[in-house]
């Protein structure tokens, strides 16, 4: 069955790839997005040699928003990621994250639509995280080799999970507000590090591709926080395996919904930023410098792990990709658009 869907965001490195992915499994995709960020644009220009519309809209402008067409479903990735504690990232972030999805929401509850809604890791307790490791100023090498690192959905949400966090538990809490007062569908999965071709190697979530970027062209890095030393862990998911969850989900939407799951690249998929270091040096045959910055933000946090056995569970699915083939990737993809990338975010 075909479906009709709106994806927001849909000029991001998420939604741009996931609107190709699902076009390409013969659903009708449309995109929204309002071309702000820089990219978004090269991204435009990928959407239309598929033939996918996209609406240059706010996510807030409510009134332009609810006279959009109808669709089956609307996939939000339109979020800012910023975690910094810079005040002026504050209020731009809760109004884009948290009201934008208010105006989603809104826009579903007119069409009776189903929302498939991305959320982030970053809704888990930054204190509880701390104290997973035995000392969270100065973090030692191969703490992620523990499996009892890895968070589930059931890991505590207190407070602090910075800004960005509060953004996206506060929209998760909304809609299951609106799920009980207007009988709407949903679920809601909450990524990691998501990594992969189109993603420019922006500091914030776009780190591993920052690291591969750098070394491509010899430029400075450095190892931020937890003493400086480049332990601090993530997991990755490469946006292939993403889409292909997503894809499972839209189909069996009828059989599973309501529900919330983690999706990451799971403890295999976990590495640390001398690791990455490592990988880098050996693919671009590039050994750059890297300076340390020992003081830590506080909205960072030394480790994040994505268990993915609810997932599993529910639709039999795992990461496919290992951290060397999403190296490989980004790689490859960036030598072969490395002027463009050149121009524009040099």
């Amino acid at each position: 069955m075909t479906y009709k869907i709106l994806i927001t965001g849909g000029c991001g490195f998420i939604g741009s790839n996931l609107a190709i992915f699902l076009k390409k499994k013969k659903f009708q995709i449309n995109t929204l997005d309002n071309l702000s960020r820089k990219g978004s644009k090269l991204n435009l220009k990928r959407l239309q040699k598929f033939n996918i519309k996209n609406f240059k809209l706010n996510i807030n402008n409510k009134e332009k928003l609810l006279k959009l067409p109808k669709y089956d479903f609307i996939i939000d990735c339109s979020a800012l990621v910023e975690v910094s504690t810079e005040l002026n990232n504050i209020d731009k972030v809760l109004r884009t994250n948290f009201l934008g999805t208010n105006s989603i929401l809104l826009k579903c509850v007119k069409d009776q639509s189903n929302i498939i809604f991305f959320s982030t890791s970053r809704v888990y307790s930054i204190s509880k995280i701390n104290s997973l490791i035995d000392n969270k100023k100065l973090i030692t090498k191969k703490i992620h080799k523990r499996k009892k690192l890895q968070v589930n959905e059931k890991f505590p949400k207190s407070s602090p999970i910075s800004f960005y966090g509060l953004s996206k538990k506060s929209s998760e809490q909304l809609i299951k507000e609106y799920v009980n007062c207007f009988n709407i569908k949903y679920l809601i999965n909450r990524f990691g590090v998501v990594a992969g071709p189109w993603q420019f190697g922006k500091v914030e979530q776009g780190f591993f591709s920052l690291w591969i970027w750098r070394h491509l062209n010899k430029k400075r890095l450095n190892f931020i926080g937890y003493g400086g030393n480049g332990y601090q862990v993530r997991d990755i998911l490469h946006i292939d395996d993403l889409c292909e969850i997503v894809f499972m989900q839209v189909k069996k939407f009828k059989l599973v919904n309501n529900n919330t799951f983690n999706i990451g690249g799971g403890l295999k998929n976990s590495i640390d930023l001398r690791d990455l270091t490592y990988i880098s040096r050996k693919i671009t045959n590039a050994n750059i410098k890297i300076n340390k910055i020992k003081k830590t933000d506080n909205s960072d946090i030394p480790i994040y792990i994505s268990s993915n056995k609810k997932i599993k569970k529910f639709y039999n699915w795992e990461p496919k990709k290992n951290i060397l083939e999403i190296a490989k990737d980004i790689l490859n993809w960036q030598k072969n658009n490395f002027k463009i990338l050149k121009k524009y975010f040099n």
